[in-house]
């Protein structure tokens, strides 16, 4: 059993609820980190993970980070508009506001196959 699978069991056997758990893939790719853009960088071309936290009747999911590429193949932080997504009036529909805010297109980056919840 690798670390992460024991990690993920120890979390489970807590009550821990979790999406889209991280991979060694996923593990490679923060090694590959080289720096920070905003969510409307025309360098952007895919989110490939947005982690959100929070806890169980709390208003409201934390982002913890996202992480992107760009169109050379740069592995990169993202930096959202948001630091908080509220939970009322859902996810996704929130998701969206945030996006139009910022003016992209959050389905064309495929922010939401990137959607990894920690509660």
């Amino acid at each position: 059993m690798s670390a992460l699978e024991n990690l993920h069991d120890t979390a489970a056997r807590y009550g821990v609820s979790q999406t889209n758990p991280l991979t060694e893939e996923m593990q490679e790719f923060r090694e590959r980190l080289a720096g920070t853009v905003e969510l409307n960088d025309p360098r952007l071309k895919r989110i490939v993970r947005l982690r959100l936290l929070s806890d169980p009747g709390f208003p409201f999911w934390d982002v913890s980070y996202c992480y992107g590429e760009l169109q050379d193949g740069t592995a990169v932080r993202v930096s959202l508009p948001w630091f908080q997504i509220p939970k009322r009036g859902g996810l996704s529909r929130n998701i969206v506001l945030m996006c139009q805010e910022a003016r992209v297109y959050g389905k064309g980056l495929g922010i939401f196959d990137a959607i990894s919840t920690l509660q």
